[in-house]
């Protein structure tokens, strides 16, 4: 494994009219690594992906991809990356074997090699039954695995995912992520965008948090969930009339989520102690609870106080990857 990173970024500007998609983004993903970059919609994740895929051509700043800048050795970058998109780039007239063989022979592969190496994907991707169907007649999920299967026709040693398994069913979704896991064990660097935090958190290694164009945040998991604080106790009542009740008898809670939800913070560094006590004061009170548990700060409670925003899936629609960097 080489010591120089796969992805280094410095400074990096993108500007569409009076809107600064990317404000300096500085960001470095080592080789081997899966770095999930989330943000809310239009934080400039789709249009930083682009860039640094020869997409797009920054303003300002460089970017490094595998030691090649993205502008004067775009052609290079071109065959050391692959690119899976928010919405499957497959065309819906052909098979599935055809959309293979036809994205090889556009990455110049011999139609040979492009026929071999499209029934190796068809396998892999368990698309093998259904290699002969028009397109049009696949799944969600299914189109999702064909179009990856189509960014590893030249084997990349760089894949950006971006945003996906946009509207997939959790079986899909559960299926891209196996897949992920197999081409990391193999040594693969991917970027991942997302903002399914979940995914965030089962598949990458590290995370960076990007919000108005720059990076606000970055290390592991659990290194973010540190930040936001240590654990709380949840609180889930019966009757939502009253939750003020119980904010009265626990003067250290705050209302989250439904109105029949409250937190308190353990503060006191014994956290069964403070369960037992949000317990004892809510039982004096008869306040009826659903239920009350301990937990860590989640990658939502870190997104939340990041960007004051909550996480949303994208809106779906044929625009919306291309919304990000004209609006």
């Amino acid at each position: 494994m080489s010591a120089e990173p796969a992805v280094s970024v410095t400074d990096v500007r993108k500007r569409f009219g009076a809107t600064h998609a990317l404000t300096g983004v500085d960001l470095e993903v080592r080789e081997g690594e899966v770095l999930g970059l989330l943000g809310p919609n239009g934080a400039g994740k789709t249009t930083l992906v682009r860039v640094l895929a020869t997409l797009l051509r920054p303003d300002a700043g460089r970017a490094l991809v595998l030691g090649h800048d993205v502008v004067r050795e775009a052609g290079r970058v071109r065959q050391l990356i692959g690119l899976t998109g928010q919405y499957a780039a497959v065309d819906e007239l052909l098979t599935g074997r055809e959309n293979l063989q036809m994205f090889g022979e556009l990455f110049h592969l011999s139609a040979a090699d492009a026929r071999r190496r499209a029934d190796e994907l068809l396998e892999r991707f368990d698309l093998t039954d259904a290699a002969s169907r028009p397109a049009r007649t696949y799944s969600g999920g299914m189109r999702r695995r064909l179009d990856l299967a189509s960014s590893l026709l030249v084997r990349p040693r760089l894949l950006f995912l971006d945003e996906p398994t946009t509207g997939l069913d959790p079986r899909s979704r559960n299926a891209i992520w196996a897949i992920t896991r197999e081409l990391v064990a193999e040594g693969m660097t991917l970027l991942l965008t997302t903002q399914y935090l979940e995914e965030a958190d089962q598949l990458a290694d590290r995370i960076a948090v990007i919000d108005h164009g720059h990076i606000i945040a970055e290390g592991t998991g659990d290194d973010l969930k540190d930040r936001v604080g240590g654990q709380v106790v949840d609180v889930v009542l019966v009757d939502a009339g009253q939750r003020d009740r119980a904010l009265e008898a626990l003067p250290d809670a705050e209302p989250v989520g439904s109105d029949r939800e409250v937190r308190v913070a353990v503060t006191d560094g014994d956290p069964l102690a403070s369960v037992q006590r949000v317990a004892e004061a809510l039982r004096q009170q008869q306040i009826a609870v659903r239920d009350l548990g301990l937990r860590r700060p989640t990658l939502d409670d870190v997104f939340l106080q990041l960007t004051g925003t909550v996480a949303q899936a994208p809106e779906q629609g044929p625009d919306d990857d291309l919304r990000e960097v004209v609006a």
